[in-house]
């Protein structure tokens, strides 16, 4: 018996409408059925698709009524994008998943129709997997006005570092080293961000007037700055150095850690991690220790006479 007669028995009357009948499967189930999943033709047999207990397995036991054309095709109203992976899934018990999460979504939105609960397993498993894949370890905000910024630093219970990098900003011509030096202040940003990801926020700016500026807050303050930028006088014009203080700033930003809680800090360690003792000095009052309200600005070499250039350049 050819796969057409097995849909000629399903509905004997053919006519112009689509019609609804019952599909009396008996034992047809080596036998190929045609299917319309909508738009898109499939060929395969009763046994592949009541091998599982799924929406399909109802449809071709008799269970459930299937509605036909005038050609004897089976139709089902479901986009056929996805329905050869599903006869793969009833045929093998497996198949390979979607490279990509959408088409993934798409396909256990289709299984979810069928009631093919494996098949939403593995959907489910994978999207997941797709989640904890592409999770960021920690975001960094950029800058774009200083009502932005404001509100962030205020608005954080932690303490804050944040870079100021504006390469735009050619005041002056650079010297050899100074884009070399500008790369390594970013890497150290973005190493620092990694390690000490959830302790401390970690914020970019990219609109201020400085070339490269570090600045470090503890509940709401400025703490300290370490400014990485300085005017070299060569014999005929001013040029731009920026310098890669690292040492300098791995210290401001431990001494920022002590402001991870809400209390104010402890001021016998304040002063053991200050780079002087006069900038950590605090005075004594009727309620005992305050801190001074001052910010530490470090300008690396702010003016020099230095020429850094190689001979030749």
């Amino acid at each position: 018996m050819s796969g057409d007669t097995c849909l000629t028995t399903l509905c004997p009357a053919a006519e112009s409408k689509p019609k609804t009948c019952s599909f009396k499967g008996g034992n047809l189930g080596n036998k190929y059925v045609r299917l319309n999943v909508g738009g898109s033709l499939y060929y395969t047999t009763v046994q592949v698709l009541t091998r599982h207990d799924t929406m399909l397995k109802a449809m071709f036991s008799g269970r459930m009524e299937v509605l036909t054309d005038k050609e004897g095709w089976i139709l089902i109203d479901r986009c056929g994008k996805h329905f050869g992976t599903i006869l793969n899934y009833l045929r093998d018990d497996t198949i390979a998943l979607p490279k990509h999460r959408q088409e993934v979504k798409e396909l256990m939105a289709e299984a979810k129709y069928y009631l093919i609960q494996g098949l939403v397993d593995m959907c489910q498993a994978a999207l997941q997997d797709k989640k904890d894949l592409y999770e960021p370890v920690c975001n960094i905000p950029i800058i774009t006005s200083s009502k932005e910024e404001e509100r962030l630093i205020e608005s954080s219970m932690k303490p804050v570092v944040k870079l100021l990098y504006n390469r735009s900003n050619n005041k002056y011509s650079y010297t050899s080293n100074s884009d070399d030096n500008l790369l390594k202040n970013i890497e150290l940003f973005d190493k620092l961000s990694l390690r000490f990801n959830g302790r401390v926020l970690f914020i970019k700016d990219v609109i201020g007037d400085e070339i490269c500026c570090w600045s470090f807050y503890g509940q709401g303050r400025k703490l300290a700055e370490v400014c990485c930028t300085s005017i070299v006088y060569a014999t005929e014009k001013k040029q731009t150095k920026v310098e890669f203080p690292e040492a300098r700033i791995y210290e401001e930003t431990l001494n920022v850690l002590l402001y991870e809680t809400p209390r104010v800090p402890d001021n016998s360690l304040l002063e053991a991690t200050s780079r002087s003792r006069s900038q950590a000095a605090h005075s004594e009052d009727d309620d005992g220790f305050e801190l001074r309200d001052r910010v530490r600005r470090i300008h690396v070499k702010r003016y020099s006479t230095y020429d850094d250039r190689q001979l030749g350049h």
